[in-house]
């Protein structure tokens, strides 16, 4: 039977409950004081003639307001509560205690190691999970999450590691054990699998910069059209993964998304694998991306590098959504949303007459500018920790956190390659790190950078007058080509020619004399 007492809390009011039960010789099996102004008792059931006496001489105490029977105590649904969640998990999970021991386990975990409950039971943790060590973690100083491979029964498993942490009457944390979670690499594989294909739009996109706010709502106004789209952007700053975001949350989300990197097509294919041929070997025709894209987006990377023949395509295409396939003369009608991106200044090249000017409005009806990753300080370090949780996973690492060293570093470093050098500085990170901790600047690895200089070596010896000079040849043999007389030269930098002369004979630069 359980009893909840409604009472206002006083010295001494749990004493006399007790007398009261001693009275009749009652023991408590549990007793429960977690909600404030209650107190919860389990009771072995008194006769009815005990439970007549009982209740009026409880309610009698000083404090005590009301007394009645409940069919069941706060902890006791918290923790039925807790045990049927863990039967429904299908991922093994098991309790440690701070000695590394066993405390339970749920259905799945018991499947996996193939025996009861009780057969576990204070047993070590080490007996059935091999490639950790859990009484060296849990007696560390801090003791981290942790997340590494292990072997259960001859099988590789990501085991995650939770520390369970109670706080005491100071409000600091006391160890309590820890929790284990075990995944397999195929569950681990769903998982991730699924929850690509729930992400639809730009969920997967880190925003807590302004800019990037102010982007992602232009883009997602952007993907209900089906006008051209031209995307700008730095290299590595995400060009592909905003194109794709903006299908996703198009019209177009349930119909293919199709990447054509135009600076990897050589001229003698790139036709063909566009817009297919027909009449091929052995008489067979070819569909091109172009035509298997039908209905959705075709995403041109790196237009700025497609050829003069494949750009007066592309503009036919683009006008009246008809193309030929190579060595065909019939007209072929296509529906799809054409995202062209670019890392270079398409306005510049058709002033330089290297890009189409027709086609260049044809594309940039709407477009995006990708901002580089060092003007949206605010989403360096939460892309960090993402690629940091991803590589640890995916390379069965322990997961480390950023030290606050590597925080201020990585939001001050510039970052010319964008999010693709910092995802890449993580990988190695994470890939060749030998010790559990903190990520620091120094495992990055990264080359020192400068804005407007460009990258520059810290192993450098010399003195101011030897880097100067380094720099003055290097600048004037790259000059040289474009301007070589010194003349041309002198005026282009707006010295006289006898002083370029002198330093080109210096430097060892001119035109080679041919043996007689």
């Amino acid at each position: 039977m359980r009893l909840r007492v409604s009472c206002h809390d006083r010295v001494g009011l749990a004493r006399e409950i007790l007398e009261v039960l001693e009275q009749f010789d009652i023991n408590i099996n549990a007793i429960d004081a977690a909600d404030e102004g209650f107190v919860y008792l389990q009771i072995p059931a008194p006769s009815f003639e005990q439970l007549q006496q009982l209740m009026p001489m409880l309610r009698k105490i000083p404090n005590v307001t009301d007394v009645r029977t409940v069919p069941y105590m706060p902890s006791e649904r918290e923790h039925y509560a807790m045990e049927v969640l863990l039967k429904t998990l299908p991922d093994p999970i098991l309790s440690v205690d701070i000695k590394g021991n066993l405390a339970t386990a749920n259905v799945s975990a018991l499947s996996l190691l193939g025996c009861q409950l009780d057969e576990l039971l204070d047993q070590p943790a080490a007996n059935y999970i091999q490639g950790f060590n859990f009484g060296r973690w849990l007696s560390a100083q801090e003791v981290l999450p942790q997340a590494t491979k292990v072997t259960v029964n001859g099988s590789r498993y990501l085991a995650e590691m939770l520390p369970i942490d109670l706080p005491d009457e100071e409000g600091k944390s006391i160890l309590a054990g820890a929790i284990v979670q075990l995944k397999s690499p195929a569950r681990v594989g769903k998982q991730f699998n699924a929850l690509r294909k729930q992400s639809s739009g730009f969920d997967t996109m880190i925003a807590d910069s302004d800019k990037m706010k102010r982007l992602l709502d232009e883009a997602a106004r952007m993907a209900q059209l089906d006008a051209p789209l031209l995307i700008l952007g730095e290299t590595g700053t995400g060009k592909e993964q905003l194109a794709r975001g903006c299908h996703q949350a198009s019209l177009r989300h349930d119909k293919g998304f199709v990447v054509i990197n135009c600076a990897s097509l050589p001229d003698d294919v790139a036709e063909t694998e566009l817009f297919g041929h027909a009449n091929g070997p052995d008489d067979i025709t070819k569909r091109g991306v172009i035509e298997q894209a039908n209905g959705g987006t075709v995403f041109l990377d790196e237009v700025a590098d497609m050829s003069p023949m494949l750009q007066v395509k592309l503009l036919r295409l683009i006008q009246d959504g008809f193309f030929r396939r190579v060595g065909d003369d019939a007209e072929i009608k296509v529906d799809i949303r054409i995202i062209c991106a670019s890392q270079k200044d398409l306005s510049e090249l058709c002033q330089k007459g290297e890009f189409r000017e027709d086609l260049y409005y044809r594309i940039n009806v709407l477009n995006l500018r990708l901002p580089p990753l060092r003007e949206r300080k605010a989403d360096i370090p939460a892309l960090a920790e993402l690629f940091l949780e991803h590589y640890s996973q995916q390379l069965q690492s322990p997961l480390r956190q950023l030290s606050a060293e590597c925080r201020d570093y990585i939001r001050n470093y510039a970052w010319p390659g964008n999010v693709r050098q910092l995802k890449n500085a993580i990988f190695r990170a994470v890939s060749m790190a030998e010790q559990h901790g903190e990520l620091t600047p120094e495992q990055l690895r990264l080359p020192s950078w400068s804005e407007g200089f460009g990258y520059f070596d810290e192993e450098f010896e010399g003195s101011l007058d030897q880097a100067v000079k380094q720099f003055e040849a290097s600048l004037l043999r790259r000059l040289y080509p474009a301007y070589p007389s010194t003349r041309q030269l002198a005026r282009k930098l707006g010295v006289s020619h006898t002083a370029i002369a002198n330093k080109l004979r210096e430097y060892g630069i001119g035109k080679q004399r041919q043996a007689s």
